[in-house]
Parts: C-alpha cells; structure tokens; sequence
C-alpha cells in the first residue's frame, strides 16, 4: 500500500489524465493551466478567470525579512496585513463553489506583535465570508536552528522557540467539492493521517531548492490528496521555486503557479520540465502579457 511518503506513481501521461472530460476550469482560462505567471501577486490573480481554480496551496510571505528577490519583506504590519487582505479577496474569487483555501503561515518572530498573522488571516478570511474548516499544526520537529532564551533562566521575560507552522483551511461558500468518485487517488491510511491535526515532517533545504523559504514536498502532497480531485486545477500564487506545481503535476492536477521574480519563475520551470515521468512543458508568462 502506497503512502504518503512514497513517490507517487505516474500511471498515465499528464495531459491524458488532466484533460479528461468535465475536468477542466468551469470558467475558462485553461490557457494558463500547467503554467507559470510571472509578476505581481494582485496582477497574476486578476488574470485568472473567477471560478476556475479548485485547491490553492500557498505561503505568503512572512514579512520576516527574507532575502526574496522581487520582495519587500519588511512591511509595517499594517501594510502587510492590509496587502494580505487584498490577496485573499482575489483568491476567493478565482475559486469554483467549495474550493479550498489552505495557507501555510509560522510564528511572528517579530516581539510585541499584538495580533499573530495566523490569526489576523483567520480572522480577514471569515469577515470575507469564507468557511473557516480547522488549522493544521505543522510539527517541524527540531528545524530551527537558533535560540530565543530571553531572560536566560529568569521568569522575567523567557521567549518561545518556535518549532511548528500552521496550516489554516478555508472553503468557498460550500462545505462540499464536487469531483468524480474515480478521481480520488488517496489510500485510507492517507486519509486518516491527513484527518489528523498535527502533521510530523522535516523542513526543505533552502540550499538545495535555491530559494529562502522552500516548501517540503509532504505538504502539498498532502493537501493535493485530500482536497482536491485528479484533473483539478490547484493553483499558488506564490509559487517561489514550484513544488506546489511540480506535486500537483505528479499527482494528476493542472497548476497555475504565481511569482514575482523571474529568476525564482525560471527555477520552477526548470524543476517542473526536469521531472522524470512527466510529459510536461511549463511555459513562464509574464503577467503583462495576458
């Protein structure tokens, strides 16, 4: 029995799974399927049609200060908030009846911060009318590398270590997705470990990918399986180095990803036609165009 470790098996060429009939967007814009945008995160959702997309998988930038190439990563947090709010409102909108929302988000490693962003997207997603469905703790075991002691030994101000990231879920006006019961591909023993609300997984190297916050693979992975169907259309709008497409297309899914730096757009793509067994040939768009 297969698990969500393993690599996935691909049965059949991409393109013949993905295109199967009463499989693709129910709103047009399958132009941009298996493809890569490139530009500004509000810019790239505006291209995409309303109600196209079935599952987006995303990490928002934390505005920790990451060294992105085509990045602010050091807003006020206000502003930040305020830009997030916008990115929110467009992805809801790109979203078919019942899709999903799912974003990852860590800790504000910021001190003083009076309301986490975790909770701030929790709370901007259901004054937008979204379905709040759980939060997901994303147990990173020992991935931080530094310390936070504080008061050293001193009650007087002892700091947290992170060790953990969230997974907040969302859905689009309707608990349920429709999807053919031959286009599930999760095994039981996936599901249930996909039920469970803290996932145990090790963090991507930054050095390997070429990106300052890559995401391991285990966790589109999942997502993927459990909340979206073969031939849908799952979508991230900050694509960074790809693996939320390159996954999708393992898995049987078109893509659509968003990024503003061409370099990290060019790494996508590169991973995504590099892919053994993929019959796949991602092409970078820039948003201007569409």
């Amino acid at each position: 029995m297969a698990s969500l470790t393993d690599s996935p098996t691909i049965e059949a060429p991409f393109r013949e799974v993905a295109l199967a009939p009463g499989q693709r967007s129910p709103s047009g814009g399958d132009h941009l399927l298996d493809s890569i945008i490139c530009g500004d995160v509000l810019d790239v959702l505006s291209t995409i049609p309303a109600r196209s997309v079935h599952l987006i998988v995303t990490s928002p930038p934390y505005n920790l200060e990451k060294p992105y190439a085509e990045h602010d990563d050091d807003l006020e947090d206000r502003e930040y908030l305020a830009w997030m709010r916008k990115v929110w409102t467009a992805c809801k909108t790109v979203l078919v009846p019942g899709g999903r929302l799912c974003i990852n988000i860590g800790e504000n490693k910021r001190q003083y911060i009076s309301n986490p962003h975790y909770s701030a997207f929790i709370q901007q997603l259901v004054e937008l009318k979204m379905l709040y469905r759980g939060t997901i703790i994303w147990n990173k075991h020992s991935a931080a590398k530094h310390c936070a002691w504080g008061s050293w030994k001193s009650p007087s101000n002892p700091h947290l270590v992170p060790r953990h990231e969230y997974i907040i879920v969302f859905s689009k006006g309707d608990w349920k997705l429709e999807g053919r019961p031959e286009d599930v591909d999760i095994t039981p023993e996936e599901f249930m470990a996909c039920t469970r609300s803290v996932w145990e997984f090790g963090t991507e190297s930054r050095t390997r990918i070429g990106h300052p916050a890559p995401f391991p693979e285990k966790l589109p992975e999942r997502l993927i399986k459990f909340l979206s169907f073969r031939g849908q259309t799952v979508l991230d709008p900050f694509g960074g180095s790809g693996t939320v497409g390159l996954v999708a297309a393992r898995l049987g899914r078109h893509f659509i990803l968003g990024d503003n730096s061409p370099q990290y757009c060019e790494l996508a793509r590169k991973r995504i036609t590099s892919e053994p067994g993929l019959l796949l040939k991602p092409r970078v768009i820039r948003v201007e165009e569409l």
